[in-house]
């Protein structure tokens, strides 16, 4: 079961005055557990310039193989809950009794220098951080067995992947993620064009135009 949360109104009006004057965008791509958006982001972050992935804090064990710091900041409940009262999380959720959330200075910080941020999260996550920070979304849909988990676990993400599929219609972008490489370049270029948007770009360049127009 996955509950979010949502920082209080306050932060809401400060996030959403920071935001126009940030000359980066905040991205949610969304998919179900497994459904490759991880892999996607990343390889994007890869790719591009002034593009980085959200690293979510959690309070769950580490897999084999994940590296603290990189594919999540694990920290423990007391600690997690602590920053939930100071209340420097963006936003945050429970899942089987682990807590996920996205640091708001994180955010903040690469936003205001003028990157594109990332959030990798579900259906539920991007609803409450519209309502926080205008952003626009990517959806992609595929599911695949990590080969890691029981059968109760599997069951679960398959009915989750459901739920998370039937709310393709609240995203701006969907990308089918069946051929890894065509997704990619999908996604890379719903990045690209957003850049180039006339405000984006009146930011981006305004001596540049101010001298033009001179």
């Amino acid at each position: 079961m996955s509950k979010y949360k949502i920082l209080n109104d306050k932060t809401i009006e400060k996030m959403n005055k920071n935001s126009a004057v940030a000359k980066g965008r905040l991205w949610i791509v969304a998919a179900p557990s497994g459904g490759g958006k991880t892999s996607l982001v990343e390889s994007a972050v890869e790719k591009m310039p002034n593009l980085v992935r959200s690293i979510s804090f959690t309070t769950r064990e580490k897999r084999v193989g994940e590296i603290d710091g990189k594919d999540y900041v694990f920290v423990d409940k007391a600690a997690f809950e602590r920053l939930i009262v100071e209340k420097k999380m963006l936003e945050y959720e429970t899942v089987f009794d682990n807590y996920y959330g996205t640091s708001l200075s994180f955010i903040n910080e690469h936003l205001l220098a003028g990157r594109d941020v990332v959030l990798t999260i579900d259906w539920q996550g991007s609803r409450h951080v519209r309502k926080i920070v205008p952003e626009s979304k990517g959806l992609e849909e595929r599911l695949q067995n990590r080969g890691q988990d029981n059968e109760e676990v599997i069951a679960k993400r398959m009915e989750q992947a459901k739920e998370q599929a039937s709310h393709y219609d609240e995203f701006d972008y969907l990308i089918i993620n069946d051929d890894f490489d065509k997704a990619l370049n999908e996604l890379i270029t719903i990045f690209s064009a957003e850049r180039l948007r006339r405000h984006r770009q009146v930011i981006n360049h305004a001596n540049l135009i101010s001298e033009i127009l001179a």
